[in-house]
């Protein structure tokens, strides 16, 4: 079996943002988003703040899914943390749960390989540039999403996109969110951009 790079772990880790946390005995559907630092955030119960070992599946728990041992924090909806609150309802709607946790990834395991927790928590190079890309994104008609929605073979006739970074874009789509991954990693909002004007069309659109 062909090792699994950081960088396809961490692509796996962006296209899988609903999974399961196992703790205590319990096993609690979740859903999340990646912070610009590379930590996750998610609403959550009480109890996963509690216990003492933490694991979250993605997307699920057979041996192909993404394994990773975490530590939750406990987070307050207010101050500069309030910006992922409102992210992650961009992503997914209102949560049911109203606390609210960052997730720092302390091991990780994807289809029988290890991972290198420090590694995993790739921050975002397009942070600061990431509000003016989605604008530029989700100018109308959306041809460039709905072109890599086609090239990507993931149906969404509405794509809008609510995340961008060097590896790919997060589309929010009616029921779910999915992912749009670039052909190549970038480094910078400019590079994107020249992908953005550079892109054809499928003839077919």
């Amino acid at each position: 079996m062909q090792e699994v790079s950081i960088d396809a772990a961490i692509e796996f880790l962006h296209g899988h943002l609903s999974g399961y946390v196992k703790f205590d005995g319990e096993r609690v559907a979740v859903k999340f988003i990646v912070a610009s630092d590379g930590a996750l955030v998610m609403p959550v119960m009480e109890a996963m703040l509690l216990a003492m070992e933490t694991v979250l599946e993605l997307p699920n728990d057979d041996d192909d899914s993404m394994h990773l041992i975490v530590t939750l924090s406990r987070q307050s909806e207010t101050g500069t943390f309030a910006q992922w609150c409102d992210r992650w309802r961009a992503y997914h709607g209102e949560p049911e749960d109203v606390r609210w946790a960052s997730v720092a990834i302390d091991s990780g395991r994807l289809a029988g390989w290890f991972l290198d927790d420090q590694a995993m928590m790739k921050a975002n190079p397009l942070a600061a540039d990431e509000i003016h890309v989605l604008k530029q994104l989700n100018a109308q008609p959306r041809m460039f999403l709905k072109a890599l929605c086609v090239t990507n073979k993931v149906e969404c006739e509405d794509p809008i996109a609510v995340g961008v970074d060097g590896g790919g874009i997060d589309i929010r789509r009616m029921h779910d969110v999915g992912r749009l991954p670039f052909p190549l990693a970038f480094e910078n909002a400019e590079q994107v951009r020249s992908f953005i004007e550079g892109a054809s069309f499928p003839t077919n659109m």
